[in-house]
């Protein structure tokens, strides 16, 4: 998944597009009221469109095979003409609420480095070179990943870190 701008060229029907024409032109029952997720206040619904593109120069013997790639328009509920847009790839039979899902999962993420970068420091390194960042990068989320269980032991009362018979950690 990979959210592009309204300018992003896209083959559809043997010529390139721009994603906000190819919206533009979609009829009113190509769009559908989905969720795509909880969010702090509630579900986050959203009007989505899904336009399914061809691969470019592919013979349609490859295009029956694997994969696929899609368009997934995005659309206000109150503001009809904010748009957001998305290209995806992924299994041929994948349906379209498992792509809205898969878009809605973007913001916990997103959470989760924030998260990073407050509680481990993620963000506070300078690097030099490639493997010293990676080294930091790996590290500081490998302690926000410990630091998340412990909180959601702690939440759920388990002190023995979900193995019986064992004390809690230090």
């Amino acid at each position: 998944m990979l959210a592009v701008p309204a300018t992003k060229g896209v083959y559809h029907e043997g010529t390139q597009r721009q994603a906000q024409s190819l919206a533009k032109d979609l009829p009113a029952e190509a769009w559908e009221r989905v969720s795509a997720g909880t969010g702090s206040k509630g579900e986050r619904l959203y009007d989505w469109a899904c336009v399914a593109l061809p691969e470019p120069g592919a013979s349609a013997e490859v295009e029956g095979l694997r994969a696929s790639r899609w368009l997934l328009v995005r659309r206000q509920i109150d503001d009809p003409n904010e748009l957001a847009y998305y290209l995806a790839y992924g299994p041929k039979q994948t349906p379209t609420e498992e792509l809205i899902r898969v878009v809605g999962s973007r913001w916990t993420i997103e959470d989760c480095f924030e998260q990073a970068k407050g509680e481990v420091g993620l963000d506070e390194y300078e690097h030099r070179k490639w493997d010293a960042w990676y080294r930091h990068v790996t590290l500081s989320l490998l302690a926000h990943a410990y630091l998340a269980i412990l909180r959601s032991n702690a939440a759920n009362g388990d002190k023995t870190g979900g193995k019986k018979g064992m004390a809690a950690p230090i």
